[in-house]
Formats: structure tokens, sequence, C-alpha cells
């Protein structure tokens, strides 16, 4: 056994592949979006590492041509369920005895097939399933995942190396164990990424999950599972279970070695696991870990000070990309009267140039969103708006679901700052913007704070340093990621740690080693050299 004290340097961000016309990654990723187009593959559970066909079936299709089947996957009944516990369990007796630097070296293997040898599939499944940007897939299914595997190992070398102090007559040690327990999994459809880092990071720390992925992002979902198998994970370390979530989540939440919960998804879903938990809590075995992030209404808040067009740019870049599909995505804009109309020009400028339509087309920079029942409820918030007399529909406002779930990039104008679509979470291309009077900056910015239950990304522009600050300070608890001069997407693995609070979710900044250290339990253990061989104390000496 290899007795070195192990640590691993910082790693650099996996380099974004730009699939410029004539390069080699752009001829290799049209070839492999054309191989995926015309199959059809069939996606089972893995439990145990065994592959299950329950007979119960269903379709992933294109969201862009949602005629085009590309996989028919098998859901879990209750049965199905109960295996993945136990072959969890089973797992996790030898997983969190192995050295952790073996399980680092699954991680960091993982990766590098990413990298070199899975990149085009990962990010061509992600493309058709998910319908993302060649762009927004690299940045996504590539180098996202890749950055959260090899810094989440950086991380935990950090964390286990952190040892209390010992004094000559003892020695103190800290033991970072696994959970008590497995843990529930549950990953949304918009980012691949959170598929598998909601898993690995989970795994690296000697834990073992039982995973529920996202109906509508089951392609990628699926080649993760299989990349992590021949990355050498053991059987039963990570359990893929499709299926409707009310049936696996009864399941989970009543188990009495329910460890923890590692959730990124819609409010609604979140809030019932947590009430689950609470209506079980006399059951478990421990305290369940729960770990969620959620909703997010992410705004623009802009100064008079501020460059117009850089504005603009933000404002389209950071509703738009994927389709405002996004936890992050810009949503809610606040702008001075003085600036308006020039970013107003700038905003319809570049929103008659954007173009829509199949992922394989590369000059699109939109594309469909993700089902009809998301093409609907945000149709419906553009009905509400379009049907109000506080607003005007000044870009956009239609869609069409004929053929795939295309709208349009939607801009609202709106009088009333507190108007529905300023607060509530409509996930789609649609951003709300309310004009302020430049002298009341200050009001304004506590109207932002406290219109939204949300408290997840925000941006601040200005060239005012004094201005900037101020609003840094009246938004500290309204965004868990605040960037400045920047729009509010796009946080890097290592770089910006993501996650917010209020109703946005627990803020356990997955991207950091914050996250990775919910998912220990330490046990401190002290060795005395010399034990005492009487009770009397030294101040009890007549």
């Amino acid at each position: 056994m290899n007795n070195a004290i192990f640590a691993f340097d910082s790693p650099q961000n996996e380099p974004i592949l730009q699939y410029k016309p004539g390069s080699p990654e752009r001829e290799q990723i049209i070839a492999e979006i054309n191989r995926l187009s015309n199959e059809q593959i069939e996606i089972p559970l893995i439990i145990g590492g065994k592959e299950i066909r329950t007979g119960k079936t269903g379709k992933v299709v294109m969201p862009h041509n949602h005629g085009k089947t590309l996989a028919i996957y098998h859901l879990a009944s209750e049965k199905e369920v109960y295996l993945a516990i136990e072959a969890a369990l089973k797992a996790k007796e030898m997983w969190e005895n192995i050295s952790w630097i073996e399980r680092s070296s699954i991680m960091l293997r993982a990766a590098e097939l990413i990298s070199k040898k899975y990149r085009n599939l990962i990010v061509a499944a992600t493309m058709l399933g998910q319908d993302k940007s060649v762009y927004q897939a690299e940045i996504d299914a590539a180098c996202e995942v890749i950055d959260y595997l090899r810094y989440n190992v950086y991380f935990a070398s950090q964390i286990y190396s952190e040892q209390p102090k010992s004094e000559f007559s003892q020695l103190n040690r800290m033991e970072y164990r696994a959970l008590e327990g497995f843990i529930f999994t549950v990953t949304p459809f918009n980012f691949t990424a959170i598929a598998s880092n909601l898993n690995m990071a989970v795994a690296l720390m000697g834990n073992t999950t039982v995973w529920k992925p996202a109906t509508t992002s089951l392609l990628s979902s699926y080649y993760l599972m299989k990349i992590f198998q021949e990355a050498g994970l053991p059987d039963g370390v990570i359990n893929f279970v499709p299926g409707q979530g009310s049936l696996i989540g009864d399941v989970v939440l009543k188990h009495k070695d329910l460890a923890g919960i590692h959730f990124t998804g819609s409010n609604k879903t979140f809030n019932k696991l947590w009430q689950g938990v609470a209506n079980n809590i006399s059951n478990y075995r421990s305290y369940p870990k729960i770990v969620g992030e959620t909703g997010g209404k992410d705004f623009i808040f802009v100064h008079k000070s501020a460059n117009p067009r850089e504005v603009a740019t933000a404002i389209v870049r950071g509703a738009f990309e994927f389709q405002g599909q996004k936890c992050s995505a810009a949503s809610r804009s606040y702008v001075p009267s003085s600036l308006w109309q020039e970013v107003k020009q700038h905003i319809q400028n570049q929103v008659a140039a954007i173009k829509m339509g199949d992922v394989a087309d590369f000059e699109n920079f939109m594309n469909a969103v993700i089902d009809e029942n998301s093409f609907d409820n945000i149709i419906r918030y553009i009905d509400i708006a379009r049907n109000s007399i506080e607003c005007e529909i000044i870009t956009g406002g239609t869609g069409d679901k004929s053929i795939g779930y295309f709208i349009q990039p939607t801009i609202i104008l709106t009088s009333d700052p507190y108007f529905t679509t300023m607060q509530e979470e409509i996930f789609g291309p649609v951003m709300s913007i309310y004009v302020y009077e430049d002298e009341k900056y200050a009001e304004t910015l506590e109207i932002c704070n406290n219109t939204s239950p949300y408290a997840l990304t925000g941006a601040i522009f200005s060239n005012d340093k004094y201005a900037m600050i101020q609003a840094c300070k009246a938004l500290r608890y309204a965004a868990g990621n605040f960037y400045i001069n920047d729009k509010p997407t796009g946080a890097m693995v290592g770089l910006q740690p993501f996650g917010g609070s209020r109703g946005s979710g627990t803020n356990d900044k997955a991207g950091g080693n914050l996250n990775l250290l919910r998912w220990i339990s330490p046990r401190t253990i002290k060795e005395t050299f010399i034990p005492a061989q009487d009770f009397a104390y030294p101040y009890m000496e007549k």
C-alpha cells in the first residue's frame, strides 16, 4: 500500500473549443450530431452495475423537432427503487473504506475520458437532447463536467489535509467519514454538468447514490453513466434510476438509511422533499443533509454611468442564451431613464439579428425550449404581460410549437416594478425591464432587493465606483453570485463557486470546497500516550 501523503495542485480550467468554420472540432462535432440524429438507442436502468429493462417506457425527443425520437428509456417501479437503495448500501461498505486517492483516480480518469475520448459524444448528446447550441453544450457538457471532476479532487485533498494540533502527550486526528447511509441525487435537464457533479462530488467523499435524472436530459445522463463505469466506478456506487419523481421520492424518503439529498430543480419539488424528510424525521438513522439549488429571478441593475451597449449585450446574452433556461439567466432589469432609449435601441438591434432553429445550424444563437409544458408556461407569462395595461412587449412575444418548441426572445417593458414577470421565475427567453428615474437609484435598489423571493445571481453595471459599492452593499443578500459589469451567468468552477440563498437554495456553493464538506461526517480521535492513574487533581491537595 502506498503510504505517501498525497496532495493535488490546483488544476487549470478546461480550454473551451470555439468550433470555428473549418476547424477540426467543428467537423468532428457535425459528424457526431449526424450519427446520433440517425440512431435510436435504448436506455435501461443501471442498478448495482446491471442494466434493467422494466418494459414501462418513454421517449427522448429532440426539442427542436419533437417528432424525432432519440431514445426509448425504461422507467423504474417501486421494486427497482428498493433495489437501487440496497445496491447503494452494499457498495458503500467497500467504497468508503478505500483510499480517497483511489476514488480520486476514477474522477480524474472520467475527466480525461470526456476531454479526449467522449467529448464529441457528450456535447452532441446535450445539443440534441437538451437543445443547447454547440458553444453552450461545450462549456457545459465538456468543460464544466471536466472542471468539476478535477477541481473536486483538489478541494478534497485540501479537506483531508486539515488536521488538528497535537501535543507531545497525545495525538489528535480528524477522520472525514462518509455519511451513514445513501444519498438521493435529483438532477435537472438544463446542465449536464450538474447531473455529473451532484453524483460525483458525493461519491468522491465516499458516499453512494440513488440517482433520479430528469427525463428531458436522459440521453446525456445515460452517456455520463456509461463513461463513469468505463472510468472504473465500482458497481452500485451510482445507481441510475429514471422514473416518476413522486414514486421514487416516496420510497426514498421513507427509508431509514437516507443520509442526504443533493438536488437541483424547482422550489416546489425541493420543498416537497424537505417536507418529506420532516415528516419522516423520527425514522432515520441520522439527520439527512439536504443540499439544494432551486429557482432564480436574476437581475441586471444599471447605474446612469454605465455604457448602454455593454448593458444591452449583457441583457441579450444573459436572458437569451440557452433560451433563458438557466437558474442564473437574467430575467429582470432596472435601467435609468437617462440611458433607456439608447439601451433599448441596442437591445432591439441585437435581438433583430438573432437567428433561431435547429442546433445543427451553428448560425442559430437560440434553439427550442425543453418541452411542451415549458413552452405553454412561458407563453402564459407572455400573455399575462400582453393583456396588461402596465406592460409593453418591445421584442418577441410569440412562439410556435408545431415542429419544435420555439419562443421568440421577448422583452417586456413594465411600469410596475412588482409586476408578475418581475417577481416570478419563468425559465424561458423572457426579460422584464423597469425604467426608473435617475435620482431614485437608492430607492430602486431597495425595490430590487425586496421584489423577488429568490437570491441566486445578479449584476450591477456602473462606471461610478461609489455607486457600484452602494449597490454591492444594498444587494448583499439579493444574490449569492454577484457580478460587476458582467451578465449574471457563466460561473466557472474553481473561480466563482455557485449558489444562492433565500428561495434559491441552501447556498452550498458547487465548484468549491463548501459543497464537498456537506458530504462528510467528521470524527475527532484523541489518543493519550500515558493515561492518568488517579482520579485526584493537584488542586485537591491539602
